[in-house]
């Protein structure tokens, strides 16, 4: 791969992880924040529906799956901006050959060719 479209792809993935690493933030405010009454300023002692129970619990374990799936999607940003560095970048880790532009452009984080990510993935 040629050092401008390295560059390039540098700045998507850069670009990619700083909005990222906003939303986790924003996400794990929202997850361990406050609890509807909380936030509506009711801080008296009477209990609460338990239907607004599960809700606010059904809205927090959403959030924290929504966290580890970003989470997960940095780190192989992580990993793609180190193959960059490294002048790897663009080369499938599991075969050896080049991924196709089109690929890049599309997940520009993969690590994988088209026919082995095929292969790691569960049907």
């Amino acid at each position: 791969m040629k050092k401008t479209e390295a560059k390039d792809f540098r700045q998507l993935l850069l670009t990619l992880r700083a909005r990222l690493r906003g939303d986790v933030n924003a996400l794990a405010d929202a997850a361990l924040g406050k609890t509807r009454s909380e936030n509506s300023g009711d801080l008296s002692s009477m209990p609460i529906h338990m239907a607004d129970v599960g809700t606010d619990n059904f809205e927090q374990e959403f959030t924290l799956s929504l966290m580890e799936h970003d989470g997960s999607t940095l780190e192989q940003i992580e990993a793609a901006l180190e193959r960059i560095e490294a002048g790897a970048y663009g080369v499938c880790t599991e075969c050896g050959c080049k991924i196709p532009k089109a690929r890049l452009e599309v997940l520009p984080y993969t690590a994988h060719c088209v026919k082995c990510a095929e292969k790691a993935s569960p049907r």
